[in-house]
């Protein structure tokens, strides 16, 4: 029980209902992306060695973080290079610039999942505003919506470009609130990365996790008002929100 819970049995008070937010933010690789195409892209450059694909991402993040700290700004997909290079002489791969830019370029022309569409469908019609949230460059992630059908859906498309800090930086979610015109907590956040709704959930936002293969919240962090499997079962607990 929370302590909003508490306090209305107290006073015999029913419980205060819980409200749409103002706007949906939608995060776009994995999360409404499906990385397959690129991962198999980005395997076959690191010869074939499907277990450093993690190693890749989680070292794209990292330096996409050291970016952020250190008050310098790359390209997402610059730094997605960068770390193919650094796991590719690491693991003794030869792998030219060129190569690893080839195989990072699949992610302007990724498929959406397919729970994606029809959930996007259906909350534009019940009503919700939605918008991307990325890290990747304004003319990228332009091309991922492009290509994957999805701009319809989307009233806007926020870049962290813009702002040159990454998400999960606190001043991400804030920069995106004000953008909108909105407080933080008439914001929701809809992620399939832990680090993402830690993020969110930090700056004051309300969040929607998506479970997705392989992604796993960060127990330290504050835990989300929703977490489904996919898209389409937190699109039915959106829908149930007055």
């Amino acid at each position: 029980m929370t302590l909003a819970e508490a306090g209305s049995a107290a006073t015999g008070a029913a419980p205060a209902p819980r409200i749409r937010p103002k706007v949906l933010f939608f995060d776009v690789n994995e999360t409404l992306l499906d990385l397959n195409r690129m991962r198999a892209g980005v395997a076959e450059a690191l010869g074939g060695r499907e277990y450093l694909l993690p190693l890749w991402f989680t070292t794209m993040l990292q330096y996409s973080l050291v970016d952020t700290v250190s008050g310098a700004y790359h390209d997402f997909a610059d730094i997605g290079v960068a770390a193919m290079l650094m796991v590719a002489r690491n693991n003794g791969i030869e792998l030219s610039e060129r190569a690893a830019r080839d195989a990072v370029s699949a992610i302007r022309s990724l498929p959406p999942h397919p729970d994606v569409a029809p959930s996007l469908k259906t909350l534009q019609q019940a009503g919700f505003r939605m918008v991307t949230l990325t890290n990747s460059s304004n003319a990228g992630v332009e091309a991922q919506m492009k290509n994957a059908g999805l701009t319809r859906f989307f009233e806007s498309r926020l870049s962290i470009e813009d702002i040159l800090l990454f998400k999960p930086h606190t001043h991400a979610y804030g920069w995106a609130a004000r953008k909108m015109g909105l407080r933080a907590d008439e914001c929701m956040l809809v992620a399939a990365h832990g680090w993402d709704i830690a993020g969110a959930v930090r700056a004051g936002w309300r969040a929607a996790f998506l479970a997705r293969p392989g992604a796993q919240l960060y127990p330290l962090a504050p835990r989300p008002e929703i977490v489904a499997a996919d898209l389409a079962r937190a699109t039915e607990s959106l829908i149930k929100l007055t």
